[in-house]
């Protein structure tokens, strides 16, 4: 099992934390920018194509609820189901950096920030 450590390469395109997620720390996944197979993720996907670090970077993202790769009907599902905003780790982003949100986030030992 990994341990949880402050690491901007493992904060996810949307916001989310893999740091501290139980999937990657059970070493199941790779991570959000590693994983190959996450080609399902339109998120993912917009970023890396348009070369951005993640939403935190969209100068669209104030709108991201009308985003419809960012607020879909699976985004918002998990967000419910896992009581994760995602957003408001994307304005944390916004606000403090990518090094201090890794920072915040492996102290928290958590993947996101709850509602």
């Amino acid at each position: 099992m990994r341990e949880i450590i402050a690491d901007t390469n493992l904060i996810a395109f949307c916001g989310l934390y893999c740091g501290g997620c139980q999937r990657y720390l059970a070493e199941k996944c790779p991570g959000c920018s590693e994983n190959e197979r996450a080609t399902w993720c339109g998120v993912r996907a917009c970023c890396m194509e348009d070369g951005r670090a993640g939403c935190a970077d969209c100068i669209e993202f104030p709108e991201a609820k009308e985003c419809g790769k960012f607020s879909n009907c699976i985004a918002r599902a998990f967000g419910f189901i896992f009581r994760s905003d995602r957003a408001a780790c994307v304005r944390l982003i916004r606000e403090k950096g990518r090094d201090a949100f890794a920072r915040e986030m492996a102290a928290r030992g958590t993947r996101t920030i709850r509602p």
